[in-house]
């Protein structure tokens, strides 16, 4: 069978995915359909052939990929090879007998190719620097002597610490005032510095003390037991906080350190355009949406533009999600591409009869796993839930949303993850924002909804909850340009079909959209308003003393 000119590679899994040929040749197009049965063991020879044709090959199955890339790459051929889950997110299901058209959805999906992004290249010689208090952190130092280039810093008392009769570790003593950097560029600042005198007998004993000592490093393993140096110290490569009083999460940092020596890259998540950027014009401050939400303080304020630090970048997209003109723009993936995916997976969903859709947006990692024990454990996902996997949640906001419900999505439902604890504000705004423009128009409320569920079943409770709302007219309009050309595109498409034509709508204080008031008695039509527009919003009239205001540009 092919799909969009990939051969695609079916397995009931030993016959627990309850499809057979000729169910599935009604949705694929009346295609002739192989349904295998056991193709990652018995019939494996199936796979190998359909390598050895070289074509472009999607299997059905993510759970032995790496087997069948194994056997894939013993064969000596290079063929591209992507897989697809049918398993855990269709034919695992209560209602696996209606999913067929998401079956066909997803395979479809599955056939776009995601463009790559660039990366950003950090650098560790394996210096290291060990900063804690008393012989514990003495001793945990020395641990990573074999492997790394240690550094001991010790804070507070020093009345409890013998002298080591070899001083096979540099020991320091400081407290630290602050922490900058990244894997590779990390730079200390100590209060109170200094090297313990060579004569110390029963005590390590110092003399005289400096303030503001700066020490540059590769890694830091933080046993202070105090708060973090940095915000959000999980998110940051190369910086280890772990509690002192618990030795399995200190021994796993120093497992995690130890792997720390050479050349690593990581993607550059966002990439940002300044000439659209409307942080500050003409020495006023215009928006600072992205340094609000950033958790890792990798945004900071710069004269009339932001500055991102792409090595202490997370990845979370938080920025690129309230960004009002799409400035800061996520990059993985590069583009629209999440926008096509969308649109692919509604449109072959609906093709194959489906009604109903419910966009899952979960990440790859916990919305993955959540997926998965519903499936082995429950009753599995709905049969009109199709998941849909993001780098991270944070980084979808009211464009994605009004795509979405654009081309006929009936609903919205957005898994965030323990790592996404206190970083949601940015998408509770742009939830909350989708949902006033949906309810205005008519369209109900609850459109775009956000959970938080651990417990796999309270997460199936939720899916399975069906609550009727009017039908959304799925649109044929294309995602090119901007995202405020993108964003106009579905509202205008929204608009146009709303069951109540309403042509102004109130809106938050802080949204993104809106008018302004101009007091005519007081204009001398000096123009400096343009000027200082960055969105190009208002604009001069240059054959008369006339300025025009565009209301689908302003970002207020």
């Amino acid at each position: 069978m092919k799909v969009n000119g990939k051969t695609i590679l079916l397995c009931d899994c030993e016959g627990t995915i309850k499809i057979n040929e000729k169910s599935l040749a009604t949705v694929f197009d009346g295609q002739d359909i192989v349904l295998n049965t056991h193709l990652c063991r018995s019939q494996i020879e199936n796979f190998s052939r359909a390598v050895a044709e070289g074509e472009p090959l999607i299997v059905a199955c993510t759970q032995e990929a790496p087997l069948f890339i194994e056997v894939g790459a013993e064969s000596g051929g290079d063929t591209p090879m992507s897989f697809a889950n049918i398993r855990e997110r269709a034919g695992w299901s209560d209602e696996a007998k209606s999913a067929l058209p998401k079956i066909k959805a997803l395979i479809s999906e599955a056939t776009l190719d995601a463009p790559l992004t660039t990366s950003v290249a950090m650098h560790s010689e394996g210096s290291v620097l060990v900063y804690g208090k008393g012989q514990d952190t003495l001793d945990i130092a020395r641990q990573l002597t074999a492997r790394l280039e240690v550094t001991c810093l010790l804070d507070k008392d020093n009345s409890e610490i013998l002298p080591p009769r070899i001083m096979d570790v540099p020991i320091f003593f400081g407290h630290l005032k602050s922490l900058s950097g990244h894997l590779g560029a990390f730079e200390a600042t100590f209060d109170e510095y200094a090297p313990p005198l060579v004569s110390s007998r029963a005590t390590l004993n110092v003399s005289g003390t400096k303030d503001g000592v700066k020490l540059s490093t590769d890694l830091v393993l933080d046993l202070s037991g105090g708060n973090a140096q940095v915000p959000s110290p999980e998110k940051r490569d190369g910086y280890f906080h772990p509690d002192p009083r618990n030795p399995a999460l200190v021994q796993k940092a120093l497992f995690e350190l130890t792997d720390l020596v050479g050349e690593f890259e990581k993607p550059r998540y966002n990439f940002y355009n300044s000439e659209i950027c409307v942080h500050s014009r003409s020495a006023q401050i215009g928006c600072t949406r992205c340094i609000d939400v950033c958790p890792t303080s990798a945004i900071a304020p710069g004269n009339e533009q932001v500055e991102i630090d792409p090595f202490i970048c997370a990845g979370c997209g938080s920025c690129a999600c309230v960004c009002p003109t799409g400035a800061a723009k996520y990059q993985l993936p590069v583009g629209n591409f999440l926008f096509e995916r969308v649109k692919l997976l509604l449109d072959s969903y609906r093709d194959a009869g489906g009604t109903d859709a419910v966009l899952l947006v979960h990440d790859t990692r916990h919305g993955e796993d959540m997926i998965s024990a519903i499936a082995r454990t429950g009753r599995g996902l709905p049969a009109h839930v199709l998941p849909f996997a993001v780098n991270e949640v944070t980084q979808v906001g009211f464009d994605f949303f009004s795509v979405a419900l654009g081309y006929g999505a009936t609903k919205i439902i957005l898994l965030t993850s323990p790592g996404n604890i206190g970083e949601t504000d940015g998408l509770e705004g742009q939830r909350e924002l989708m949902e006033t423009v949906m309810s205005g128009m008519g369209y109900g409320s609850d459109r775009v909804t956000i959970v938080d569920n651990v417990d796999p079943n309270a997460l199936a409770e939720v899916l399975y909850y069906y609550d009727e709302c009017p039908d959304i007219e799925p649109g044929g309009f294309i995602t090119l340009g901007g995202k405020r050309e993108i964003t106009n595109l579905a509202l205008n498409h929204l608009h146009e079909f709303a069951p109540e034509h309403v042509d102004i709508l109130p809106l938050p204080a802080a949204a993104p959209f809106g008018t302004i008031e101009v007091n005519t008695g007081g204009c001398s039509l000096c123009l400096s308003c343009v000027s200082a527009c960055p969105t190009g919003a208002l604009k001069s009239n240059p054959d008369s003393p006339q300025f025009t205001f565009t209301e689908t540009t302003c970002v207020q």
